[in-house]
């Protein structure tokens, strides 16, 4: 039972060593110097959190040009002496003496670092082996930085824990040396016992040294300036550096947040202990992290050769058919030019018969000796055509086949420039957002546009999200995946919100980036559908309504043109009045509608049906832009004291302007009123049961003017003009007719 005992207890011993030794060994990599590839030795912190050897930082400076003091010792060290440095610096090549000369002839400061061929002073730019970036030391080069002890220690210790720390042997001994058993803080070295005595004699300042365990690395009591030379004491949370008294009075540090050195510890002691004991217990997300990692390592290498695969073949399949058409092209050439040959070779013939030795020469001249008439006849007649056509040969000699082949030329620019221009796809660019056809009304009509050097894109995805000001978290982002074509719907959305929006475009190389995040105001009621009402009430000759009920405008014409005439003797001019076709006898209702900037003069608003229908039987006349004070509330009404809410309220409109009342936020200053731009579109929201009419500017939605209204009855959309003008309903983005187009050679819908 015992033995088992022991057994279970020396293997959870060797358990724990293991685990001890894999964790030393993966601590090795963080205390390993970038440049030497070895442990630190009096490491140098850098600027930008990184670590590097004295001697390495030294070595680095001199390769770019800088001048360094030697760092491998101080002058008062009984170890300045060459024989008693490091190995590993005694590997390193010292510069030459007349190189020093040369050097120090140039001009340079006291300070380790300096530029050479520079007298005035100059900050020393360090390239950091480890983030690859250049990092600027300062006027004093290395001299500025602190010399990283808790990393030495930690050095140290791991030396100590895996037993890789080789004998230290004597620095003064003769050969051969003996092993140190002493060391000297004030020193810096390490000692035999005859050689530590005999260093620190007795009656001298040196005995009263105290010894410590000998090392190769001695590090000062405290961390110190690196240029006072003083304790540092508080730590600058504006420069992020330790500081001692003297630098904390410089004016370098004014106005500075300086804290004790204690509270700066504490605070980064409490960050660090947080921060490693979240760590510490994620460590199965991070487990399961780096099995992801390693899943997408897997999958890269596997997608990576299948991609290398399919460019082999689709290469391949291009050289194939380069090839096939290679042989296409030079069999019709090879045609070509055999037809030309056998046609010249049957012309060289021909010519070759009419030589002087030919045959048919011979023949002709034996027939021209026959006697016998009919004979000669017989046989002349089939010979003289032969004759005949060789004359004509030899008079229109012209070479049966052109020897040119300029037609079978090839212009392979188009294909050399499309090899040229042979690349990977790329996913498509961020959509641009069309803000002039984009809006929110009943529904969000979203519209985009790719760049013009953007690949294309084979559909769309558009996400949306309400924006709360009032929640804690945002709100996920909804989505429509592929959406094809330029524009979407957005619907089911709560009114007088604030929404969201972003589109990205995606093909075959995968999606794109985020378009710019577009934020819409919905309207702050739900919108009312209605048309402009053409059966009754509204004057037919000044008025004319479009055939879908959505437009009205205002032809004055010949009536017009007398009344106009007769303004020189007081007559009064007309107001033509339209309705909409739908009353409203609850809640909360909301419309839009675009008005003519060169309208003379247009009111928009709400009135009660009844009035409205005695408006009809006794049209109002008026001299000027303003409605007489009782007929209603207008925005360019007078300032009259009125109990009871009107039974219009209208807000005027005319030469791209509109005239708000004295009693509007907006002009709150101005007793006689004002008026501002017109907006693209007019909002009107009517609160039926809170008896308020509030005009808005449709595309910001920054309200107008509001007034009271009477809602004793149904209540009606109305639309006045005055000389010229037109406008229209804004329509439904639920009534917009989809347009068909084509994106990369995809039926899309726009």
């Amino acid at each position: 039972m015992a033995e088992g005992e022991d057994l279970q207890t020396f293997t959870s011993i060797m358990d724990a060593l293991v685990r001890i030794s894999t964790s030393m060994k993966n601590m090795e990599r963080e205390l390993v110097c970038p440049v030497c590839k070895e442990m630190y030795k009096q490491p140098l912190a850098l600027p930008c959190a990184h670590n590097v050897c004295h001697v390495c930082a030294s070595e680095v400076l001199l390769q770019h040009g800088y001048l360094c003091c030697d760092p491998t010792s101080e002058p008062s060290s009984p170890a300045a002496t060459p024989a008693t440095r490091s190995p590993r610096l005694g590997r390193r090549a010292v510069p030459k003496p007349d190189r020093l000369d040369r050097l120090l002839k140039s001009g340079f400061g006291t300070y380790p670092g300096r530029k050479r061929g520079t007298v005035h002073p100059q900050t020393v730019s360090f390239p950091c082996p480890a983030c690859q970036r250049d990092v600027d030391l300062g006027e004093r080069g290395l001299g500025s930085l602190f010399r990283n002890l808790t990393l030495e220690r930690v050095v140290e210790r791991y030396r100590q824990t895996i037993n890789i720390s080789a004998a230290i042997m004597c620095q003064f001994c003769k050969p051969p040396q003996l092993e140190a058993t002493k060391g000297c803080t004030e020193c810096k070295s390490s000692f035999c016992n005859e050689c530590f005595k005999l260093y620190h004699p007795w009656g001298t300042q040196k005995a009263q040294h105290e010894p410590t365990p000998p090392t190769l690395t001695f590090r000062p009591k405290g961390l110190m300036c690196p240029e006072h030379k003083e304790e540092v004491t508080h730590y600058c949370k504006t420069c992020q550096r330790l500081v001692c008294q003297l630098c904390r009075v410089r004016r370098t540090h004014t106005s500075h947040k300086i804290t004790p050195v204690l509270s700066a510890y504490q605070a980064l002691r409490e960050k660090l202990t947080k921060s490693l004991a979240y760590i510490l217990s994620s460590q199965d997300t991070v487990q399961t992290q780096i099995a992801e990692l390693e899943e997408t390592v897997k999958h890269t290498e596997v997608n990576g050769s299948q991609a290398k695969e399919e460019v082999s073949q689709l290469i391949q399949g291009l050289c194939a058919m380069l090839e096939e058409k290679r042989a296409t092209l030079l069999q019709a050439i090879e045609e070509c030019q055999q037809e030309r040959l056998a046609s010249l070779h049957c012309q060289i013939q021909e010519h070759q018969a009419m030589l002087e030795n030919s045959g048919m020469v011979g023949y002709a001249q034996e027939v021209l000796k026959e006697t016998d008439h009919p004979c000669f006849v017989q046989a002349a007649k089939q010979l003289h055509n032969r004759i005949l056509r060789a004359t004509d040969s030899l008079q229109s000699f012209r070479p049966a086949a052109t020897a040119s082949f300029s037609h079978f030329q090839l212009d392979v620019s188009r294909e050399l420039k499309l090899l040229t221009d042979l690349a990977f796809i790329r996913a498509p660019e961020a959509p641009v957002i069309d803000t002039q056809r984009t809006y929110a009304y009943d529904q969000i009509f979203l519209c985009w546009r790719l760049p013009q050097h953007s690949p294309p894109a084979w559909h769309y995805t558009v996400e949306y999200r309400k924006t709360d000001t009032k929640a804690k978290g945002l709100k996920l982002w909804q989505r429509r995946e592929e959406v094809r074509g330029t524009s979407a719907l957005v619907e089911y959305l709560d009114t007088d919100s604030v929404y969201v929006l972003r589109v990205k475009g995606c093909n075959k190389a995968g999606f794109g980036e985020y378009s710019e995040d577009i934020y819409l105001h919905t309207p702050p009621a739900p919108v009312l559908n209605f048309f402009l009402d053409n059966r009754w009430g509204f004057n037919r000759d000044r008025l004319a309504i479009s055939k879908d009920q959505r437009a009205v405008r205002s032809v004055p014409g010949i009536p017009m043109l007398f009344a106009a005439e007769r303004l020189m003797t007081s007559c009064h001019l007309s107001i033509d009045l339209v309705i909409g076709d739908v009353a409203i006898t609850q809640g909360k209702s909301y419309w839009a509608c675009c008005v003519d900037p060169s309208s003379y003069l247009v009111k928009v608003g709400v009135g009660l049906e009844s009035k409205l229908q005695e408006w009809f039987q006794v049209p109002q006349d008026v001299v000027s832009p303003r409605y007489d004070p009782d007929s209603g509330h207008d925005s360019g009404a007078e300032d009259t004291t009125v109990e009871a809410p009107p039974p219009y309220a209208f807000l005027t409109i005319g030469m791209g302007k509109i005239l708000l009342s004295h009693g509007s936020a907006l002009t709150s200053r101005d007793p006689n009123g004002c008026t501002v731009p017109l907006p693209p579109r007019i909002g009107i929201c009517l609160d039926y049961e809170q008896g308020k009419v509030s005009f808005y500017d449709a595309v910001s939605f920054r309200e107008l003017w509001e007034c009271g209204v009477d809602c004793s009855g149904p209540v009606c959309p109305a639309f006045c003009f005055i000389g010229g003008g037109a406008l229209h309903l804004q329509e439904l983005v639920a009534n917009k007719q989809e347009r068909k187009v084509t994106i990369g050679g995809f039926a899309k819908l726009d």
